[in-house]
């Protein structure tokens, strides 16, 4: 049924009989004796109401008839392909305002949701990646075709700018428990901040800067946290030149301080571990040490005595006195794994045979 079916398919079946009225026409005024230019003329007036007289008299009913249906037949498919196109135009509005509808109540139904300011090339990764873990978003961004893409993937969006209160208030912001301001520019986060913490005194603010001095006031505008990009990549780079390989790594003990405070962040500590003489690890493998304690020790490293450094050594590796061992474990394991180290053994003879217990 014609009800049922699409503007599109209305629109090409008006044009598909439109067009073979307009071809069986001319065929039939040809037929009655007219020269081509005066059939395609009459079927032109006739079909488009222009109403002009006649081309040529018409005595013959045959004819008459003939026309008739041309007129009857031209006009139909015509307003037909007409009313599809409105339709189309009609039905494309709807579904717009029924989306948007349909939007702003899914972000009704949801809480202690995140909200993403800024749908740019951080705020995109950023949704990517917290999509993974399953958080519940919001993304706010005065881009409406950056926001189109995002709600084709099934994002909640509002679109509008993030530093008025109507925004965030459209965004959920009473309900949210965490909100992200990752804009370019730094004057815009500090806006969001500062409207953000008037309208939720719990929520939680991270923001982006790119200076250090934007980051104090960031953190007076009520951020809880500040993330500056370009800081944490010149430090990464840094770390990067100053400490290109493990070897670097166990010999600087400046890059080695840096390193165990970014992994106290985790709960996780290194330590170097200096095998004496007489301690009970020499001739230990790899795999009896880090069976100590808790099962919570990896030896990344064995900087050995004559200078050469193991990484990632084996399970079967043995350990020689002299050796230094640089092992990451959970922070309250590592005096553990120390005092093993340094414990004695104490070989005793016994009728010419040496014991160890």
């Amino acid at each position: 049924s014609m009800t049922g079916s699409t503007p599109m398919q209305k629109m090409r079946l008006g044009m598909v009989i439109l067009a073979g009225t307009c071809l069986i026409a001319v065929a039939g005024y040809v037929i009655a004796g007219w020269t081509f230019l005066d059939a395609i003329y009459m079927v032109a007036i006739t079909i488009f109401g222009v109403g002009y007289g006649e081309v040529r008299p018409i005595n013959d009913p045959g004819l008459k008839l003939f026309t008739l249906c041309v007129v009857v037949a031209g006009c139909s498919s015509g307003i037909y392909v007409l009313g599809g196109f409105l339709q189309m135009i009609a039905e494309g509005e709807i579904q717009r305002a029924m989306g948007a509808r349909r939007m702003s109540r899914g972000i009704e139904q949801t809480e202690k949701h995140a909200i993403i300011c800024g749908y740019g090339r951080v705020g995109q990764k950023l949704v990517e990646e917290l999509r993974e873990s399953g958080v519940e978003l919001v993304v706010v961004d005065r881009n409406t075709d950056r926001l189109a893409e995002a709600e084709r993937d099934g994002i909640l969006v509002v679109s509008g700018d993030a530093s008025e209160e109507a925004t965030l208030r459209r965004a959920g912001i009473d309900r949210a428990s965490v909100l992200a301001t990752v804009l370019p520019g730094d004057a815009e986060n500090v806006f969001v901040t500062l409207t953000a913490r008037e309208l939720n005194q719990s929520i939680e603010i991270i923001a982006r800067g790119e200076s250090e001095s934007t980051e104090r006031k960031l953190i007076r505008s009520g951020a809880n946290r500040v993330v500056l990009p370009t800081m944490i990549g010149a430090t990464k780079i840094a770390q990067l030149i100053a400490c290109p390989t493990v070897e670097a790594l166990v010999g600087d003990p400046k890059a080695f301080s840096r390193l165990n405070q970014d992994l106290d962040a985790f709960g996780l500590g290194m330590l170097e571990i200096p095998i004496g003489e007489q301690s009970v690890l020499v001739g230990s493998t790899i795999k009896d040490i880090e069976l100590t304690g808790d099962g919570g020790n990896v030896v990344v490293a064995i900087n050995r005595a004559q200078g050469e450094v193991v990484r990632n050594p084996k399970m079967e590796d043995v350990v020689a006195a002299g050796d230094r061992l640089i092992v990451l474990s959970h922070n309250e394991d590592l005096p553990a794994v120390s005092r093993r180290a340094a414990q004695q053994s104490e070989q005793m003879v016994y009728r010419g045979t040496r014991y160890s217990n």
